[in-house]
């Protein structure tokens, strides 16, 4: 599927957002460091679209590679939007987050969404202070309503992958409840949340 890059004037309807839960546990350090800094936040963007936004709010050095999406009520994926420094495109390698295989049921992502750096992996993704947006279509009958029940009930997970650390390991995290970002993220998603007057959205050959 080809994603095209289309800044739009637009409104965003900000939902919760969410923290990360560890999957793997190479050190102590890196686990600490992503399940403090890592977040991924919803916005209802009307239209039958929803926007996961991806943070990593710094400032222990950290990169998030790879985003998973498995399940739920979404249709397709249909944009990606980034911040600066910041290259994604769709389909990650690997298919599947490291260790998702150990979760309960599983973790398989769904085909086509996911998203990954582009080469250099480390520096095109999210570093301290930076974020890359995912913008999905949702099913027929579907809402934004409906994509936050099924992250709350388990129906649909997401999963990172995190490199970069100053251990040299990597990790990967799946989501977990709902939080309140301590006041570097905060200040990080209000900047965001400013910056997505624009967003981007499927060509639809027009």
């Amino acid at each position: 599927m080809a994603i095209a890059v289309v800044v739009l004037c637009g409104s965003t309807q900000a939902g919760p957002t969410y923290s990360f839960t560890p999957i793997t546990s190479n050190g102590a350090a890196s686990v600490a460091i992503g399940q403090a800094q890592m977040a991924v936040e919803l916005n209802d963007l009307g239209s039958d679209q929803v926007l996961f936004t991806f943070t990593n709010a710094g400032p222990e050095p950290s990169s998030i590679t790879d985003v998973y999406f498995d399940d739920g009520a979404l249709f397709g994926l249909a944009a990606i939007q980034e911040s600066a420094g910041v290259a994604f495109s769709q389909f990650a390698l690997p298919v599947d987050p490291p260790g998702g295989s150990t979760l309960v049921p599983p973790f398989v992502t769904t085909n086509g969404f996911s998203a990954d750096s582009d080469p250099p992996a480390q520096s095109n993704g999210v570093n301290p202070g930076e974020w890359v947006g995912i913008v999905f279509d949702l099913q027929s009958g579907q809402s934004f309503t409906d994509v936050v029940q099924n992250l709350d009930d388990g129906t649909l997970r997401i999963a990172i992958h995190v490199q970069g650390f100053e251990n040299g390991c990597s990790e990967a995290f799946v989501n977990d409840g709902t939080v309140t970002i301590p006041a570097p993220g905060a200040l990080l998603l209000s900047g965001i949340g400013t910056a997505l007057i624009g967003y981007v959205r499927r060509r639809r050959g027009d």
